[in-house]
This record gives C-alpha cells, sequence and structure tokens, in this order.
C-alpha cells in the first residue's frame, strides 16, 4: 500500500508544493510537444491530400538538415544556404512526383506507402553518400541564452521554435481552407480519378504537396538540428511523430498540434514525477502506450474522421 501511495499520490503532492517547478515543466513540455508537431504536420500535410502515408518523412527532415548544414560547412553564407536547400526540397518533390507517384497512380494505398518506405532507405543512403555520416552543428543565430520568467527558467531558441511552429500551423491550415490549391489538394485527396475528370492536375498537385512537405521538413530539420545537433538518429523523431498523428488524426492539422501538446506535456509530466518512482526511461515509452490506448478506443484519433465501411 505504500508503494502505491508513493506512485499515485506522491507526485500530485510535489506538483502542488512547488508549483513554480511543475509550471517550468508543463512550458517545458508545451515547446518539445510543438516540435513533435512540427514533424506531424509534414505526415498530415501529404495524407490530407493525396491519401499517402508518407514513411520517408522522418527522413526527409534529417535530408533537408544535412543539406542545409553541409552548405554552411562549405562556406556559403546562411541565407544563400536556406534558399538552395528549398530548391533542393522543391527538386526532391519533382523527383518523386515524377519517378515515384506517377507511376502508381490509382495502385492501392499499401504500394504507395511500400514505396515511401523504400524512399526513406534512398535518401537515407543518399544524404550519407554527398554530407558523410558525421555529426554536424546547425547554427543559423538563433540565440539559446537562459531567462527567468516568474521564478520559471526558459530558453530562447525554445521560444522561437514554439513560436515559428505555431505560425507555420496557421500559414498551413490558412492554405487549405482559404485558397483554390487548398480545394484542389483536398478534391485530389478524396478520389484521384474524380479529381482528374474536373480538369486537375495530380502531378501538379503532387509536386505542390511534396514541396510544401519539404519545407516543412527543413524548418523541422533546423529547430532540431539546432537543438541537438544534425545526425541520423535525427530521423527517428520521425518515430515520436506517430503516436502524435494517433492521438491527433492523420488528416487534421489541429489535431496535430494537441496531440503534440499531450505527448509532449504527459511525458514530460511522466518522466518528472514518475520516473525516479519507476526506474526511469519513462519518456522513452510513454508516447507509444498512450497511442496503443487511442488505438484500442479511439482509432481515428481525437480529430480524425471517422472511417465507415458498407459491405
Amino acid at each position: 500500500m505504500k508503494v502505491l501511495a508513493a506512485i499515485f499520490i506522491d507526485p500530485f503532492v510535489e506538483m502542488v508544493q512547488f508549483p513554480v517547478f511543475f509550471a517550468e515543466v508543463i512550458t517545458g513540455g508545451i515547446i518539445v510537444g510543438l516540435m513533435y508537431a512540427l514533424v506531424a504536420l509534414g505526415f498530415v500535410l501529404i495524407f490530407k491530400a493525396s491519401g499517402v502515408f508518407n514513411f520517408a518523412q522522418g527522413v526527409m527532415v534529417l535530408f533537408a538538415a544535412l543539406t542545409l548544414a553541409g552548405l554552411m560547412d562549405n562556406g556559403v553564407p546562411i541565407w544563400l544556404a536556406f534558399i538552395l536547400t528549398i530548391g533542393a526540397m522543391i527538386l526532391l518533390a519533382f523527383a518523386i512526383e515524377r519517378m515515384v507517384l506517377r507511376p502508381l497512380i490509382n495502385q492501392p494505398e499499401i504500394i504507395l506507402f511500400m514505396a515511401t518506405i523504400g524512399l526513406t532507405f534512398f535518401l537515407q543512403g543518399f544524404g550519407e553518400m554527398i554530407w558523410g555520416g558525421n555529426i554536424r552543428k546547425l547554427d543559423i543565430g538563433i540565440p539559446q541564452r537562459p531567462f527567468e520568467v516568474g521564478g520559471m527558467l526558459l530558453n530562447q531558441f525554445d521560444l522561437v521554435a514554439a513560436s515559428t511552429a505555431a505560425i507555420l500551423v496557421l500559414v498551413l491550415a490558412l492554405l487549405f481552407t482559404k485558397t483554390p490549391i487548398g480545394r484542389a489538394l483536398r478534391a485530389v485527396a478524396d478520389d484521384h480519378q474524380a479529381a482528374l475528370s474536373v480538369g486537375i492536375s495530380l502531378k501538379y498537385i503532387w509536386v505542390i504537396v511534396w514541396s510544401v512537405a519539404g519545407i516543412v521538413a527543413l524548418i523541422a530539420g533546423i529547430m532540431w538540428g539546432s537543438r541537438s545537433g544534425v545526425q541520423f538518429s535525427l530521423s527517428l523523431v520521425a518515430l515520436k511523430a506517430l503516436p502524435v498523428l494517433i492521438l491527433g488524426g492523420l488528416t487534421s492539422m489541429p489535431g496535430a498540434i494537441v496531440g503534440g501538446l499531450i505527448i509532449g506535456v504527459g511525458e514530460k509530466l511522466a518522466e518528472v514525477y514518475w520516473g525516479p518512482l519507476l526506474g526511469g526511461g519513462i519518456e522513452a515509452w510513454f508516447a507509444y502506450v498512450v497511442a496503443v490506448i487511442f488505438l484500442l478506443f479511439r482509432p481515428q484519433g481525437l480529430f480524425g474522421e471517422r472511417i465507415i465501411e458498407r459491405v
């Protein structure tokens, strides 16, 4: 009984006794959650517009960060390296549309999914061939000085990253809901043949959506690369985006944000308050346990569309 009391009661007592520290943990979780959401947005963007679950999104984050860091290491100014990297991601979108997606129009979803798995390993090897496998430091001039607010210790870089994620979500939401391109993207996602019949070019739409997803991957790569260095383990960040997608729903950009916040805040609270009682390491598996629970009770996620199949 004493052990159960320590696990279930003591952490809540500690939260009440040290409210400033509790607020600092919550703030840290929100910032990390927004960073997770930034990666998840790439998945949502492509799935929402083309119906393809892009398993390669995590490696696209890595490839974009490697390209930017590699150019900067070779003496290219930051602004020019950024423009060149955007150009590289757009060229990658053209190549994916021409060599991967176009030959697979109207193929089953599992075929497209398997194609993105192949793309994952290709980009990983291609990036290593061009830029090497060493860890690269990525410094684009965002300050990382800590400061104190109301007794809480915050970091300037974390606030910039969180603000960037929030602005990007707003821009993408407006793109999908307020522009003709956004309506065309949704039409393509609903039915390829119907979209073609009303004059919507699949190759044009797919190039746009993969280009935007590449730019999102670049922003995510900058934030995660500046935070922990550009290394091949960066692609594993995408694995944390998967529980975010399960919670929020594969087709919802607001869901990606809410899911990211739930995962970010939840794993920080679990690690700080329950980690010492359970031996630590909770942060590594917390997100996946939450995702499994959601799959059991609400597989479409909080904001996802319920799938109804008639038989």
